[in-house]
């Protein structure tokens, strides 16, 4: 955490200045028009308002309105309205300043967007910093009013992760988290391509510190080869577009640290081999929109004349754009090294909607509404989740999370109609696009005129019919066919309107049994049901009450009492989460307050944990974790990549932990995964090598052969992460094996 700065007056005075001297000079040297008048009013209005607030770091508050409306204007490319939005965001929510007051001193437009940021600001570094799920809702739901609603929250979000050193190491996990779960991805939805980059960078680098910084002195390391091969590889491509006499630049992006280390995990590779870490790009000068595309294709004939090509890997985002504008033509050559590159093939406007999504738009004088018809097909798609949110906030999250990072197809009507869908989409997924009726009724379909089951995946250029019936019945299982976050949405909400009569007849049977045995159904009592039964929601619950799935007799109601202290107190008094008696399983509960500054040490001496390993990722001493106190107050350890934390950080990031291993006895589980080419003796060399040479136990071992390759797991005990790296790194030796990595 870093130290609170101090200023004196003219320190202060001096500062603010600058920052929005510097706003004003980016404003200055854009396309809009100038209305610095306004601006000036809105920096006047913000400084009075926030005048005395300090930011935990101990600047002025008001420096984070102004970094946002830099952010706004010089990144993003918006105009006067936001930035004059940007400088009063946080005025409403924090002072005493009414809507009504922005609209009466800056009008309507103004205040309509001012008002839409309060609605969705949940108070990131504040007590509601956990209800980012509502307010994920509320800011999509205000996207369809003015899209700079949600441009200004990612100047906003962009802005207090590059501040958040200042805050303890607790809330940096859980800010970081929900950023990767989901301002990420729906940056990339907009189009913000170097937004979400940073974002991603950002939390990859408060959540794996020492991996991140590993990662950025490897690149550093390998820029001067890098560098070699690429001016090698660029040479003959210049020279054929210096004689187009195109003016253009080309250059090597290289991947970002967040993007490298998930292709490491990935493919469970060393940096050393991931070849593909950088991209090359080249974006040409065109004053004419109609001659972009055919110059996209003439460098393209270039390129392909002087390298050789890989046919499955070119992208023609120009005929057909991504949802969010995207528009390039990406294609991938093998270079001089013998490796493939990819390279990107854009003009200048090409390159601006790529970096800024939507808000280039405005540069390019398309028109008021056109940026926003593009964003018409996204928010019709959320349209029915918004109306129809799933109870559980997790729920909803992960539904609206299905259709951000999604790759996409392109399919047709039998009348020709393009429709865009995920990667992976079903028959009846496009039955769901076209209306809740047809896919409730859907049967089977039509694709390329040959008869299909409804669970058929849809491919690219594909047409396809969807043939109904009014006697079917949407079903339960059909979701496993479906990936659409509409399609899901549609189903569900079908089928609950079946559901609502045995759900409210479930909750009228627990209701009356409880009351018979003197209890009440208070939301504690209700989550501790749903915890022993192991319901996903209440509702489901209801349903298998309802459903005689589940049995209501005198256990439950045993269960619902609270355990007996015991007479073990003397042990649990050494532990340093608990106050009460440790229960019968040797999990000791955790009492108190939790400390966002203070680091808990996670414990196992003799033999009473004071943690459980989370199922889900298996975390051993050595790897990056963080502690989550469950509803039955134990604390839960995750590695700090896992995607269950990932959705636990956006609902209960209060209750995380920042935890660290102490030095223990204990023995943790690992899964290793290897393989190679099958030889004679590679089994008995690859156990030799873990139990005598390295004195490995092996708790299980499944291994397959098949045409000369193997392929085997296997499950070991070790005291932490160093063991297992070591013997990833000795297994690489024996002769015959190509990979041997690790795996959750």
């Amino acid at each position: 955490m870093t130290e609170t700065i101090k200023y004196t007056p003219e320190q202060e005075e001096k500062l603010i200045n600058d920052a929005y001297q510097n706003l004003l000079n980016g404003y200055l040297n854009s396309n809009h028009r100038k209305k610095v008048e306004i601006i000036d009013k809105a920096f006047r209005f913000a400084c009075e308002a926030h005048k005395g607030i300090r930011r935990r770091s101990g600047e002025p508050y008001i420096l984070h309105p102004i970094a946002v409306a830099t952010i706004v204007s010089q990144e993003i490319g918006l105009g006067s309205t936001s930035i004059c939005s940007a400088l009063l965001h946080d005025v409403v929510e924090d002072t005493e300043y009414t809507v009504e007051d922005i609209e009466a001193q800056f009008g309507k437009k103004i205040a309509t967007i001012v008002d839409g940021l309060t609605k969705i600001s949940g108070g990131i570094f504040g007590s509601k910093a956990s209800a980012q799920a509502e307010n994920f809702r509320k800011l999509l739901l205000t996207m369809s009013d003015d899209i700079r609603v949600v441009l200004i929250k990612m100047a906003d979000r962009l802005h207090n992760m590059r501040t958040l050193a200042s805050m303890p190491p607790a809330k940096q996990y859980k800010i970081a988290g929900e950023t990767l779960y989901i301002y990420a991805p729906l940056a990339h939805r907009l189009g913000l391509f170097a937004i979400k980059t940073e974002l991603e960078d950002l939390s990859f680098k408060y959540e794996h510190p020492d991996t991140y910084k590993k990662i950025g002195e490897q690149i550093a390391t390998s820029e001067a080869r890098r560098n070699e091969i690429f001016d090698h590889f660029a040479a003959p491509i210049r020279k054929r577009l210096d004689e187009m006499g195109l003016q253009y630049e080309f250059k090597a992006r290289v991947k970002s640290h967040y993007s490298i280390w998930k292709k490491m995990e990935s493919k469970h590779v060393p940096f050393e081999e991931v070849y593909d870490l950088y991209a090359a790009r080249i974006v040409f000068e065109c004053p004419k929109e109609q001659d972009e595309k055919r110059i996209c294709w003439n460098i393209y004939s270039e390129i392909t004349d002087l390298y050789r090509l890989h046919p499955d890997r070119i992208r023609d985002w120009i005929s057909t754009p991504k949802a969010n504008g995207y528009r390039a033509l990406h294609i991938t050559v093998m270079g001089p090294d013998g490796n493939w590159i990819e390279v990107q093939i854009r003009s200048r406007r090409m390159d601006d909607i790529a970096e800024r999504g939507f808000a280039a738009h405005w540069k390019y004088k398309i028109g008021e509404g056109e940026e926003e018809s593009e964003l018409a097909v996204w928010l019709q798609t959320i349209e029915d989740i918004l109306k129809n949110p799933e109870p559980n906030a997790i729920d909803f999250l992960d539904t609206i999370k299905l259709n951000l990072f999604a790759s996409e197809i392109t399919v047709f009507t039998p009348k020709g109609e393009m429709i865009t869908l995920p990667k992976d989409a079903s028959v009846l997924d496009l039955a769901f696009n076209l209306h809740s009726q047809i896919g409730s009724h859907c049967i089977a379909g039509k694709v390329n005129h040959r008869l299909v089951p409804l669970s058929h995946k849809l491919a690219t250029g594909d047409q396809v019919e969807v043939l109904t019936s009014q006697s079917q019945k949407p079903q339960p299982e059909w979701e496993q066919y479906l990936v659409t976050a509409k399609g899901k949405t549609r189903l569900r909400s079908a089928i609950r309107h079946d559901r609502r009569q045995v759900i409210e007849k479930g909750d009228k049977m627990l209701r009356e049994f409880l009351a018979a045995n003197g209890q009440e159904i208070v939301p504690e009592t209700l989550t501790r049901i749903i915890s022993i039964e192991k319901a996903p929601n209440k509702e489901a619950l209801f349903y298998m009450i309802g459903n005689n799935e589940i049995a209501l007799s005198q256990q439950m109601i045993k269960a619902l009492k609270p355990a007996s202290n015991g007479g073990i107190l003397a042990k649990f008094l050494r532990n340093p989460f608990a106050t009460k008696a440790t229960p019968d399983d040797g999990i000791v509960k955790f009492e108190g307050k939790i400390d966002a500054s203070k680091v808990y040490h996670l414990s196992s001496a003799q033999g009473h944990q004071n943690y459980k390993l989370a199922p889900c990722c298996h975390p051993i001493p050595g790897d990056d974790v963080v502690g989550y106190v469950d509803d039955n107050n134990e604390v839960v350890v995750h590695k700090m990549d896992c995607p269950e934390l990932g959705r636990l950080k956006i609902s209960y990031g209060s209750r995380l932990l920042q935890t660290q291993w102490d030095a223990s006895q204990a023995t943790f589980l690992a899964v290793v995964h290897i393989e190679g080419r099958d030889r004679m003796g590679i089994l008995h060399e690859i156990i030799n090598l873990i139990s005598r040479n390295l004195a490995i136990n092996i708790r299980r071992l499944d291994i397959k052969a098949d045409s000369g390759v193997f392929t085997c797991e296997l499950d070991v005990l070790i005291s932490d992460v160093s063991v297992v790296n070591n013997l990833c790194k000795k297994l690489k030796k024996v002769d015959g094996v190509t990979s041997a990595a690790r795996i959750s």
